[in-house]
């Protein structure tokens, strides 16, 4: 621990890594892997073949990992993570102990005894305790994250769900499991009280009843708090939102003109032939190489009622070729009651 205080003290890194976090909250499920650590080292070490190769790893896996992550909490002031990774340092220790003796116990090793049986009872006691009062914490703790993760889920659920308001963006979400609080920060139009309490009315929905929903918007919400990354955050979505507004008109634009087209077509189609009824047209993909020509590929469904009399298809293909600027044309003549 000593050597990790002294190198992060002196390491430009200070950012906390996931598998730093990782260490800084122990539950249940780390007394598990310490207990299961210990049986393995304690067989390793039991068997004819013995060897260090077992126990060797599960000190490196439980017990310097922690060491480290402690040290890492001295050297950036960070208690919290001291703490968190001390406890799980004991775990480790005290549980991988535990595992010890009670495989040495069921093997039935030779132990060593006191004489007096009262101070050999008061040393099993003194181990009771230990081990109850290192394994109590980490279930609460374990109890407590499920809960905090069942709530993030919930939260996350509701937003996705119900935050949605028209001409609105959602800028910024932090859910507070431990105070039970929703703050949502939009940017957009404003967004009125009325549709902020019918969203507060779709909380229980969810299991959200004893939850705090606080909305913040825009520029109100900025005014406050004139940070490079929440100016930027919100220019990137204006920015997206006139990038998805170019491409909707775009699409429309496209749309309207494949409409007009087909109008067009088919009134000069029908000066020529009375008996067509409908005509489709429509741009397709009909090769891979269709897609880096500047002209397209159209498809053109004709349909009638009888049949066209002098209808010349490779004559009719040609003219909405050029009529087009089409690339190539599927000219798809259908004639039926």
């Amino acid at each position: 621990m000593t050597a990790s205080t002294v190198y992060f003290a002196l390491s430009p890194i200070d950012d906390a890594h996931s598998e730093i976090l990782a260490r800084t909250m122990p539950t249940f499920y780390d007394v598990l892997i310490a207990l299961f650590g210990g049986f393995a080292g304690i067989i390793g070490v039991s068997s004819k073949q013995k060897g260090n190769v077992i126990p060797g790893v599960a000190i490196a896996t439980a017990l310097m990992p922690p060491l480290c992550t402690a040290g890492y909490g001295i050297a950036t002031l960070q208690f919290s993570y001291f703490l968190g990774a001390f406890y799980l340092y004991l775990i480790n220790s005290v549980f991988i102990s535990f595992a010890t003796i009670v495989t040495t116990y069921y093997l039935r090793f030779p132990i060593q005894k006191h004489i007096d049986r009262v101070i050999d009872r008061k040393r099993r006691r003194i181990i009771a305790v230990i081990t109850i009062a290192t394994l109590l914490p980490s279930i609460y703790i374990a109890y407590d994250v499920i809960k905090k993760g069942k709530y993030t889920v919930k939260a996350n659920l509701f937003i996705e769900n119900e935050a949605i308001f028209p001409n609105d963006y959602l800028l910024q979400k932090v859910i507070d499991p431990k105070e039970e609080k929703i703050t949502l920060t939009f940017g957009g139009a404003e967004i009125t009280k009325e549709e902020i309490e019918a969203l507060r009315d779709r909380l229980p929905k969810y299991n959200l009843n004893t939850t705090a929903l606080e909305i913040k918007q825009g520029f109100a919400f900025l005014k406050g708090n004139k940070s490079d990354e929440q100016l930027s955050q919100l220019g990137s979505v204006l920015k997206q939102n006139e990038a998805e507004k170019q491409v909707l008109k775009a699409t429309l634009d496209s749309l309207y003109r494949i409409q007009k087209i087909g109008q067009q077509v088919m009134g000069e189609l029908k000066i020529q032939h009375p008996e067509i009824t409908n005509i489709i047209i429509q741009p397709f993909l009909d090769e891979i190489d269709s897609v880096s020509s500047s002209k397209g590929d159209w498809l053109v469904i004709i349909d009638s009622k009888n049949t066209i009399k002098n209808f010349d298809t490779p004559k009719t293909e040609a003219w909405l070729r050029l009529r087009l600027d089409a690339r190539k044309i599927r000219l798809i003549l259908q004639t039926g009651e």
